[in-house]
C-alpha cells in the first residue's frame, strides 16, 4: 500500500515502511518486540510507532523537541475508544 511517499509492506514477522521523496529516502523496519506483544500482528506497526513517539515526546528532551520542531513533527496522544478526554486534551483513563 503506497500513499503520500510512504509505502507500507507487511511481511512475515516484519513490516517495512518506505518513506521517499525527491530529496530523501529511507526504510523503517517494524518487528515484534518486548512492548508490542499486546497487539495483533497487523497492528504492531501502528502500536510501535504511537508508543515510540509517545515516550519520545514524554522525555521532554530539548534536543529531541528541537529536532522534531525543525522537521515539523509533532505528536499528541489521542484517547482510545471508550476513553474520555480531560480539558488538557490528554486521555483520562479513569484511574
Amino acid at each position: 500500500m503506497a500513499d503520500l511517499g510512504m509505502t507500507v509492506t507487511p511481511g512475515e514477522g516484519m513490516t517495512r515502511i518506505q518513506v521517499t521523496c525527491e530529496h530523501q529516502s529511507g526504510l523503517i523496519y517494524v518487528v515484534p518486540a518486548e512492548r508490542s506483544w499486546v497487539c495483533s500482528a497487523e497492528n504492531i506497526p501502528a502500536h510501535a510507532l504511537a508508543g515510540f513517539f509517545r515516550e519520545l515526546v514524554a522525555l521532554k528532551h530539548p534536543g529531541v523537541q528541537d529536532l522534531m520542531q525543525q522537521w515539523g513533527l509533532y505528536y499528541r496522544q489521542l484517547p482510545l475508544d471508550g476513553e474520555q478526554t480531560s480539558e488538557s486534551g490528554q486521555a483520562a483513563s479513569g484511574k
